[in-house]
């Protein structure tokens, strides 16, 4: 009886511990303290209360808040993790990545509406279902209203899907599901409408998984940081309205670098100014720097460095001087992106790497990072989370 209690005992440790380096990545270091928690609990178990003990740490384990994924992205996660380690790469040189949001669009995506028409790449929405899926990264989120005249009811309500995670909602007696978690279904479909007619459009398009890339983490070593370069780096120490951002926004972030320790900056009618360390001028950003240039383009959903957002007063023109070993990270997509001037300078020994190359979904943005250029398209008004453009792309 005992062997047979030791092997569940086992069999479980495994299947935690596996998980536990899965996730390590990803995890806040509160959440990896409760994690070995629940594995050392279980090993240290006594022999006569081993089937309390493993059903114990079954119940834990359910109740941690770890990173929800759907299929797709272990798919991705264990190719790009296999690939790695095959090389002897990760962890040392290269660590895979995932745009968690839009923070760095057009450059860089997170999970996002797409538009069919006026795309970029000719053969977007034109694949069946499943090779959409795969080759894209896309889901249909095409929904037309098929009941009853009616409102939206109750809550928006997130779900497990076999590939997106879901947002399940009513209408009058019709149940619905689109992709996405609610706050991005609500911002690309027409739920704001709230009454719908038989037959009304509430979501065309597709709704594609962010940007996965490598993060190249070698060169932070050998030289340092330099101003345009896109870092990853974690949110360890930030706070964001009295908030610890790891909490709110997530444990990695990707910005650009904007400026330097002893460079003096400020923005000013949505431009940044940057006083380089030994210098007595103020200049643009995009004249020190070409990379920003297309930051400043107003094409294809960028739009500047937004100024009175935030409560950094180097961010309502006031000047500030960046302090040693601390970078300022500016987000390209400034009208939504979560940043320094929220969160304020970030300490060297948060950063991680440099982002490197996307290898996943196909798109004009695979490839080595921030090699493309703007669309030769006006940015346009700001809608809920972006700009129209950015659908095209």
């Amino acid at each position: 009886m005992k062997f047979f209690q030791e092997r569940k005992r086992k069999k479980q440790l495994s299947e935690l511990k596996a998980r536990r380096h899965a996730e390590d990545d990803l995890l806040s270091p509160a959440l990896r303290s409760r994690f070995d928690g629940v594995i050392s609990r279980l090993e240290e178990a006594p022999a006569e209360s081993i089937d309390e003990a493993i059903g114990l740490s079954e119940k834990e384990y359910r109740a941690l808040p770890l990173p929800r994924r759907s299929k797709l992205y272990g798919i991705l996660d264990l190719i790009a993790v296999v690939g790695a380690v095959a090389f002897g790469l990760r962890g040392l040189f290269f660590q895979p990545f995932r745009i968690p949001t839009g923070s760095m669009q057009p450059t860089l995506f997170g999970v996002h509406h797409q538009s069919a028409e006026n795309n970029v790449n000719p053969g977007f929405g034109k694949l069946p279902g499943i090779l959409q899926n795969i080759v894209y990264g896309s889901s249909s989120a095409d929904l037309v209203h098929k009941g009853e005249n009616g409102a939206v009811t109750g809550d928006l309500r997130q779900v497990t899907g076999k590939i997106f995670d879901g947002t399940e909602f009513m209408i009058g007696s019709s149940r619905y599901v689109l992709p996405g978690n609610p706050r991005q279904v609500y911002d690309y479909s027409n739920l704001d409408k709230f009454y719908f007619k038989k037959g009304d459009v509430i979501s065309s398009g597709f709704v594609t998984l962010g940007d996965h890339l490598f993060v190249e983490r070698v060169s932070m070593y050998l030289s340092p940081p330099e101003r345009g370069d896109i870092i990853v780096f974690n949110t360890e120490g930030l706070i964001a309205d009295g908030v610890p951002l790891e909490k709110t926004g997530g444990y990695y972030y990707i910005k650009r670098l904007a400026a330097l320790p002893g460079d003096t900056v400020k923005i000013v009618d949505d431009q940044l100014y940057v006083r380089p360390a030994g210098s007595d001028i103020f200049s643009k950003i995009q004249d020190l720097d070409k990379r920003f240039e297309k930051v400043y383009s107003m094409k294809g959903g960028y739009h500047g460095h937004l100024s009175g957002m935030g409560d950094k007063p180097f961010a309502s023109g006031e000047e500030y001087t960046i302090p040693e070993d601390h970078y300022l990270m500016l987000g390209d997509n400034s009208n939504f992106s979560l940043d320094s001037r929220y969160f304020g300078v970030v300490p060297r020994k948060n950063l991680i790497g440099r982002a490197w190359l996307v290898f996943y979904p196909f798109s004009r943005r695979l490839g080595w990072v921030d090699r493309q250029g703007p669309l030769d398209e006006p940015s346009g008004k700001a809608g809920h989370a972006t700009f129209p453009v950015m659908s095209h792309q």
